[in-house]
């Protein structure tokens, strides 16, 4: 179990899963310094971290997360220095985004009530996103007097739901409802609370079964082919892919378990 950098967030070891669960229930989950810094430092680790293999993301509560905490230092004081300041408190929280889509572990995020800026971003970030019916995101940068794109959500929604409905949302702050939300794919499935996680913990319990090295090319090669400029660009990443993973012990382990109907055993090697 990795230890968590401050009480807002709770860190729960399952095998090869780790939960990761918002937890300042009193506050709507809204993100503030230490908790931006804790999924900073977090995400980032996961790097070099090959024993955790899929984390899901959810949250303590009713709310998903109310976005970033108005009154915390996310928004810095003026005075001599404040730009430097400002500057410095949106790269931490920028940061969040960009370990997220980097570390090669699978992200399935779980979204119940609101999943308002910070949050949407988080979910936006995520790798699969799951839904209970009262779920609603919107881009609430927008509703603050700042821009819609933010934490990634001017990149990362076009590329799920295209740019029509991407602006849509980004530039009008309304929110998107689960049924909506279902329907242009921006969430793979609704279910009920009670079921929320378990049902994220079946889908990453179906990952664990692709060898560890696998599943790690697999998000990285997704995340390359999605920016890239051809289809012939797109399949020479993929071949690279192949190539690596045909000359693991994994593949071959995982071709005889097929052969004789049993549950491969990975070494990652």
């Amino acid at each position: 179990m990795s230890k968590p950098s401050s009480s807002s967030l709770r860190i729960e070891r399952r095998g090869a899963i780790e939960i990761v669960t918002l937890d300042r229930p009193a506050r709507l989950n809204a993100v503030d310094i230490a908790m931006a810094e804790s999924l900073h430092d977090y995400f980032l680790g996961l790097g070099s971290r090959l024993d955790v293999r899929v984390v899901v993301l959810r949250s303590e509560g009713k709310t998903f997360c109310a976005g970033a905490d108005l009154d915390s230092l996310a928004f810095a004081p003026g005075g001599a220095g404040r730009p430097q300041r400002q500057l410095a408190s949106q790269r931490l929280y920028s940061g969040i985004i960009r370990h997220m889509r980097a570390c090669p572990q699978p992200i399935i995020t779980l979204v119940q009530g609101a999943a308002c800026g910070a949050g949407f971003s988080l979910a936006l970030a995520s790798d699969v996103r799951y839904a209970t019916p009262d779920a609603k995101m919107n881009a609430a940068y927008l509703r603050v007097g700042l821009g819609g794109c933010d934490m990634g959500a001017g990149y990362l929604l076009p590329r799920l739901v295209g740019l029509s409905i991407a602006s849509e949302f980004l530039m009008s702050g309304r929110f998107i409802g689960a049924q909506r939300a279902q329907a242009i794919g921006l969430v793979s499935e609704i279910v009920a609370p009670e079921e929320l996680l378990s049902t994220g913990l079946s889908l990453a319990e179906d990952m664990l079964k692709a060898s560890p090295m696998g599943l790690r090319l697999t998000k990285e090669t997704l995340n390359a082919t999605i920016d890239a400029g051809s289809l012939d660009a797109g399949l020479m990443l993929e071949d690279r892919q192949q190539v690596i993973l045909l000359e693991t012990a994994d593949h071959r382990e995982a071709v005889s378990a097929f052969k004789e109907k049993r549950a491969p055993v990975y070494s990652d090697q």
